[in-house]
């Protein structure tokens, strides 16, 4: 059974782009870590109703995205599903995405934690932060030590 991480974000809107550059670090990081066994990586502007079926088959999941108000350099939040969800793309949270994993595939979901990423700055066009992208570093390594983890 694989690991999923998924990271979203949009990376034209500065520290918006942590997500996927957790990703993009990762992929790159993965061949010389086989302790992590099987790994998927995910990346999108946003989570949306189809991403319910990428969890299948999955053992855990680390749901990875820019977070304005989580503290520096990052927080972990281990998750529930929720049934709060609604069918508007932009207002998915990883909760209403498990609690829709259970309603489309009639099984509980995997485990799964929320990494928010402490950013400061989501302006149109800019590149990542200072503080962004040290908090992208600490990030990249806990993530990594979370993949070497088999508890």
């Amino acid at each position: 059974m694989a690991s999923l991480v998924f990271g979203w974000g949009n990376p034209g809107r500065g520290d918006d782009a942590l997500g996927p550059a957790l990703i993009g670090r990762l992929d790159a990081l993965a061949p010389a870590h086989p302790e992590w066994g099987e790994v998927r990586l995910l990346t999108d502007f946003q989570l949306q109703p189809e991403h319910a079926l990428d969890l299948e088959g999955c053992e855990r999941v680390l749901f990875v995205d820019a977070g304005a108000s989580c503290p520096a350099p990052f927080a972990l939040e281990r998750l529930a599903s929720s049934r709060e969800f609604g069918y508007t793309t932009h207002a998915m949270s990883p909760a209403a995405l498990l609690a829709l994993f259970r309603q489309v595939c009639g099984c509980e979901p995997p485990p799964a934690w929320l990494l928010g990423i402490h950013a400061a700055s989501f302006e149109l066009g800019a590149p990542l932060s200072e503080t962004a992208s040290r908090n992208l570093e600490a990030a990249v390594a806990f993530a990594g030590e979370w993949l070497s983890a088999r508890d």
